[in-house]
């Protein structure tokens, strides 16, 4: 594989995720931070990712945009972590990982705005409603150390992600279920340095999840 990787990030975003995955696989990359505002519209950066969003990487000659696109790629990226089952055993992992980057980041964000959708329009949207998101990922991670089978996975990196930052934010109501299943994951020691990493920089710019 390519030797080079760049990551396109701010560490007040969802790059955290991606963060956490280069970790994880011990990827040698190369961050470039980037403001919020003129940074991510300049026409450099709009040639990486045109939607002027981050996270994105460049590893090589390859581009990859949206947080879970990169946690898939970075899984068969560096198969040596071991963060993708076996092509044979991947069901239950693309399920929850795209579960988490469709239905749950939609409803979530839905709610952050403000919008309840009526019963009509619950049959429109590919995630019903949030209650249902919530109780459906529920039943995934209850009484379980990671989501997709007996072992780590990029499912988990993304999945936990964004349960962790709901929780934290109150966009996501605290569940005992979620609760636990992102409690077992954050003593991992890649997950723990992005974590302070967000921290300090939370704190730099005076921002606070209270």
């Amino acid at each position: 594989m390519p030797e080079t990787l760049v990551f396109y990030t701010n560490p007040l975003s969802r790059s955290s995720i991606v963060h956490w995955m280069l970790e994880e696989v011990g990827a040698d990359y190369r961050m470039e931070v980037l403001e919020f505002g003129d940074a991510m519209k300049s026409p450099a950066y709009l040639a990486i990712n045109p939607m002027g969003k981050v996270p994105a990487i460049r590893h090589g000659d390859t581009v990859v945009t949206e947080a879970a696109a990169i946690c898939a790629y970075l899984a068969d990226a560096f198969p040596e972590a071991g963060l993708a089952p076996a092509p044979a055993e991947r069901g239950e992992y693309y399920r929850w990982l795209f579960f988490a980057a469709g239905p749950l980041e939609a409803a979530v964000s839905l709610k952050g705005c403000g919008f309840q959708p009526t019963p009509e329009q619950e049959r429109m949207l590919g995630f019903g409603r949030l209650e249902q998101v919530l109780e459906t990922l529920e039943g995934a991670v209850d009484g379980k150390e990671y989501i997709a089978g007996n072992r780590f996975s990029a499912a988990d990196v993304y999945v936990a992600s964004h349960l962790s930052w709901g929780m934290q934010f109150g966009t996501i109501e605290k569940r005992p279920a979620f609760e636990a299943y992102c409690r077992g994951l954050e003593t991992r020691t890649a997950s723990r340095r992005v974590r302070e990493h967000v921290e300090r920089e939370m704190a730099a710019k005076g921002w606070s999840p209270d």
